[in-house]
């Protein structure tokens, strides 16, 4: 079985149980007046929601392990055009290189992630950042939005690379129906968005971004993007598409950060808003993280109807299960699923790319020097 130690950065043991004070909220975008002559701010005057402290003020810090999540994620910096697609061009070319399922997957997969991404960032910029008044959190989302748009402009990369039909891959989330499901399931999540007066500081606003967080953060980058990442990064184990299934690698470090802090500011929500994580609201998550199986594997049957070498939708459906019920421990649930072996167990080598290279060393570079760049 995978040792999610390897892949899974355990949540912080030290979450803080310091309630909000109780005083006049002030204002939680950071873009309103100065309070002249205003008191400094205390660690215990910041939250995660529903802030009374300037959010402006992003010392002392109170959230360590979201500051440790943005500093991790600087670290693992990277960009698409670095990676050579040489190989995977002429294996595209060639006419006997992929079967005509290996083909199906990789452009479902391609077509899935293209508009994926940015749903992701969308929701980040438009809802988490406004609603989320912790400035370390916020530091980390800063860091985390510029990442999707990375990931973004990696697909765009290799569908310029293959000379894929682009119209076709970044429309699949609107003419594929098992894409579509997702990202139609996904968008319900932030109707809220839509209403230009919607506020958190009631128990039914706070459970509906809570839900936004659960929707995002465990469900579209914690359990939708893993069928995607075991299908390309199979393909590279056996020595194709080794240009993409690289990108892969670094994107799925990016992401496993991304789904950790996600998880880490959902269980510091519930420890500060106990009254927030209800029976009813516990088995409503439950029933999200169910679903949102069930839709990953009709997605599974529709990009590998026939399957190819190590891979099958049977398979992913397996793994999907033995994902949703990992999801289901680390917000505290019960799972979802009877409990399931993980199938691709060789998905915790993906995460450690220092096993097989030194990443500075394969890198394609072609930076500008300063003594190049125009300065008028």
């Amino acid at each position: 079985m995978l040792d999610w130690s390897e892949t899974i950065e355990e949540s912080p043991s030290e979450l803080i149980l310091t309630p909000p004070p109780v005083k006049e909220i002030s204002d939680t975008t950071g873009l309103g007046k100065i309070a002249r002559g205003a008191a400094r701010v205390r660690v215990d005057d910041k939250a995660m929601i529903n802030c009374r402290a300037d959010v402006n003020q992003l010392l002392p810090l109170k959230y360590r392990w979201a500051w440790e999540k943005y500093l991790s994620g600087c670290s693992n910096h990277w960009m698409p055009t670095e990676i050579s697609m040489q190989a995977d061009i002429a294996l595209w070319k060639s006419t006997d290189g992929l079967t005509a399922d290996e083909r199906r997957a990789i452009k479902r997969n391609l077509g899935f992630f293209a508009a994926s991404e940015s749903l992701v960032a969308n929701n980040i910029v438009l809802a988490i950042y406004r609603h989320l008044t912790n400035p370390e959190c916020r530091q980390y989302l800063l860091r985390q939005a510029f990442e999707e748009a990375v990931h973004t402009h990696t697909f765009q990369y290799i569908v310029e690379s293959l000379s894929l039909d682009e119209g076709e891959l970044f429309n699949m989330y609107r003419e594929v129906p098992s894409i579509t499901e997702k990202a139609a399931w996904a968008i319900q999540y932030t109707q809220h968005l839509s209403d230009p007066t919607f506020v958190t500081g009631t128990a039914a606003a706070d459970r509906a971004f809570l839900r936004d967080l659960i929707a995002f953060y465990v469900v579209f980058e914690g359990m939708w993007f893993y069928t995607g990442f075991a299908q390309i990064l199979s393909l590279g184990r056996r020595n194709k598409m080794t240009g993409i299934a690289e990108q892969y690698q670094y994107i799925l470090r990016d992401e496993s950060i991304h789904l950790n802090f996600g998880i880490d500011v959902i269980n510091q929500i519930r420890i500060e808003n106990p009254h927030l994580w209800s029976d009813a609201f516990q088995q409503e998550v439950r029933s999200m993280l169910r679903s949102a199986a069930e839709l990953e594997a009709a997605y599974g049957r529709d990009t590998m109807p026939n399957g190819f070498l190590g891979l099958s939708a049977g398979l992913c459906e397996q793994y999907m299960h033995f994902i949703a019920n990992r999801r289901c421990s680390q917000l505290g649930l019960e799972p979802v699923f009877p409990p399931s072996g993980n199938p691709f167990s060789w998905m915790s080598e993906a995460m450690d790319l220092k096993k097989e290279k030194n990443f500075f060393e394969t890198r394609v570079i072609e930076y500008q020097s300063g003594g190049s760049l125009a300065w008028d």
